[in-house]
């Protein structure tokens, strides 16, 4: 009977000696923190963009190029670009990670990416995108039990150039932005006839979206805080150009301007 009540009390010491080094694990869910993803774009001249994305990745920082690439998301899904702006999104990724440094992200791409051009779908080519995938380099922390959410900004007018006849080939222009740091700006356009662009500068880079052709509404996403100035150009030439300076961005925050009524020339 000894034998066996010290057998029993070994066992039982053993159990919490592995219980408690399962707590101190890297891999224990209080070692975790969230990653989310978003795409976004800016308007092209296209009727649609579809993009085909079979994988998607991040690289933890203290690896090499070739390993430490943790897939975050690998359901093939066709993406429209066109159709994702305005405040409209998609979520490319969310998941789990381990705590720590990550220096990149890489969408993989598959077959059967087009461009529509009066209705009709020629194959878009993008160079490695099958094979080493399109990388982007951005560095961020995951911390335990928080979220940490990117907005990837596509500039498919950019991006897409025509190489011939009907022949189309994308170089990504895409620009990625943490949603803790940025804001928005949004507002109407009237009358919704000027069909306009609103365009702003972030450092060198112009970017912009089209107030919507039924609502007027437009959205300029992920902005770093800070003051903009507001470029609004009509399509239609009887409207005037406008400019609105001084428009502020807080982070996590939306500026609505309301509506904007452009005055004819």
């Amino acid at each position: 009977m000894k034998i066996l009540t010290v057998l029993g009390e070994m066992l039982m010491l053993t159990a919490v000696i592995l219980m408690s080094g399962c707590s101190d694990s890297p891999n224990s869910s209080d070692q975790l923190g969230g990653l989310k993803i978003r795409l976004t774009d800016s308007p092209g001249d296209y009727e649609q963009v579809n993009i085909v994305v079979t994988r998607v990745e991040v690289h933890h920082a203290d690896t090499d190029s070739s390993s430490g690439w943790t897939t975050i998301n690998n359901t093939p899904t066709t993406y429209d670009l066109l159709v994702l702006r305005n405040g409209a999104n998609a979520i490319l990724g969310d998941a789990q990670l381990a705590a720590g440094q990550y220096t990149q992200i890489r969408l993989l791409i598959g077959e059967g990416s087009t461009v529509v051009v009066d209705g009709v779908a020629y194959p878009l080519d993008i160079p490695s995108g099958m094979q080493a995938g399109l990388k982007l380099n951005h560095g961020f922390t995951i911390e335990a039990g928080k979220l940490y959410e990117l907005m990837l900004d596509f500039d498919a007018d950019k991006s897409i150039h025509e190489t011939g006849s009907h022949q189309y080939k994308m170089q990504p222009v895409i620009r990625v932005q943490a949603l803790v740091t940025s804001g928005s700006i949004s507002g109407l356009i009237a009358p919704i006839v000027a069909r306009a662009f609103i365009l702003t500068v972030i450092g060198t880079d112009t970017i912009g979206t089209a107030a919507d052709t039924i609502t007027g509404e437009f959205r300029l996403m992920a902005l770093p805080a800070g003051l903009y100035a507001l470029d609004i150009v009509p399509t239609d030439t009887l409207y005037a150009d406008t400019t609105i300076s001084g428009v502020q961005v807080v982070a996590q925050q939306n500026n609505d301007l309301g509506a904007i009524t452009l005055r004819t020339r």
